[in-house]
């Protein structure tokens, strides 16, 4: 499938961030004076990308202004989505894989885990299979997380890197501490996002009912993990392929002006790529996050709660020759209750649904820790502008407020308000 506004290109990159030399030939012969990249969050498929960027990209021509040739550019990278997660006014009713909020896996998401984690057949069989029985064993609860710990590549005893293993960064609790504490947990969550009772029951019916309930909890456990993946993924593909791609391009054209917009953990891609821009570019016109799904503090320079760490991106809102534009909602029930809760660190002893604001995303309440960086509403923001530099974050929950559980609103962010929004933090406008 095509879309409807040009000159595009997709740009594809796998897993490790090496891009695909053919879309990188194609995005270079773009001619134009303003380019706008657009990184997906999670989605199972080109296909989905694809649709996403049509409906997205619509409004921009009767919005730009004269003098700007707009070029456009989808940024395809593995991903993926539980088909139980709908798109606002993107999928026909009824279309959805994995109609309902049951613990089985619908058809659409077992062929997307394939996909996404090749060559675990037997393991993902056998998760679906315990997801489909739903046994009241607290052995199959076990054996069902060292499944998803395996999958994701977390190997943990006592809630910390086993000797051996690569990588010494933390764990979130949700893969380090007790499997049924943490279902029940994820159950509690699955009320607070509003999920039918009946197929997802709160905390009195999850301790009282026996163990067979906490299995809509043991799913949300999945798809944590595939979170979990995709965000150190977006990591990678925006610092190791996206950004040097921008700055080879930006080499050869000088005076190209570049946007970069970025849904969901696209958003982390994107702002990743920031990493691999020279300082004193000034290539990097605007930086648009829309749900944002990694930490309010990724651009501060010092921690709240430890003032002598930054955030993972602390101060690279300099590499941008523009704003830094965050929209967050609070109808976005993924962001608001799921995000906090898988981001949490092993040991922490708040508790796993605890309120800790150590673990918010930057699309639930926007840019944190940034001195300076005014909040917005929408209407504010489309009526009057944003700062011609640095952070600001915009209150979008106006516009994207649609969607049901688990993951709320978090994809309701295909409106013209949003387009316009990435114009003005461009100076792109009539």
């Amino acid at each position: 499938m095509g879309i409807g506004v040009g000159p595009y290109a997709e740009l594809t990159f796998d897993s490790e961030g090496d891009v695909d030399r053919g879309t990188q030939a194609a995005v270079a012969r773009i001619d134009a004076t303003d380019l706008l990249v657009f990184a997906h969050g999670w989605n199972s498929d080109r296909s989905t990308a694809t649709r996403l960027y049509d409906r997205f990209f619509a409004p921009f021509p009767g919005l730009v202004g004269a003098g700007v040739r707009l070029g456009y550019v989808g940024v395809v990278w593995p991903s993926m989505r539980f088909s139980d997660e709908p798109i606002p006014d993107f999928e026909e009713p009824g279309a959805l894989a994995d109609p309902g909020f049951g613990a089985a896996l619908g058809p659409g998401t077992r062929q997307a885990l394939g996909e996404f984690w090749p060559g675990r057949q037997a393991e993902l069989d056998r998760v679906a299979e315990l997801l489909e029985e739903r046994p009241e064993s607290e052995a199959a609860f076990i054996e069902f997380g060292a499944l998803v710990r395996e999958l994701a590549g977390v190997d943990v005893v006592d809630g910390v890197p086993a000797v051996g293993m690569p990588s010494a960064e933390p764990v979130p609790a949700v893969f380090a501490e007790d499997v049924l504490e943490v279902c029940r947990a994820l159950t509690d969550a699955l009320v607070e996002a509003g999920a039918p009772p009946g197929d997802s029951p709160g905390r009195g019916l999850a301790f009282g009912g026996g163990l067979r309930p906490l299995w809509s909890g043991a799913k949300e456990l999945l798809r944590q993990a595939t979170y979990y993946k995709m965000k150190k993924r977006a990591g990678v593909v925006g610092e190791r392929g996206l950004g040097p791609v921008l700055a080879d391009l930006a080499a050869r054209r000088p005076g190209l002006r570049i946007h970069l917009v970025g849904h969901s953990f696209g958003a982390r891609l994107v702002s990743f790529a920031l990493r691999a821009v020279p300082d004193g570019a000034r290539y990097v016109a605007s930086l648009t996050l829309l749900q944002g799904a990694f930490s309010h503090y990724a651009f501060s320079q010092r921690l709240p709660h430890d003032g002598s760490r930054g955030g993972a991106l602390g101060g690279l809102q300099r590499k941008v020759h523009g704003p830094v534009v965050a929209c967050h909602s609070p109808h976005d029930t993924s962001l608001r209750v799921f995000y906090p809760l898988a981001s949490r660190m092993a040991g922490d002893s708040a508790g796993l649904l605890g309120f800790d604001e150590r673990w918010g995303a930057i699309g639930h309440d926007g840019v944190q820790a940034v001195p300076g960086a005014p909040r917005l509403t929408l209407d504010t923001a489309l009526r009057e502008g944003v700062p011609a530099t640095g952070c600001v974050s915009v209150d979008a929950g106006s516009v994207v407020r649609r969607g049901g559980a688990p993951s709320g609103a978090h994809s309701d962010i295909c409106h013209e308000e949003l387009a316009r929004l990435v114009v003005v933090a461009g100076r792109m406008g009539r």
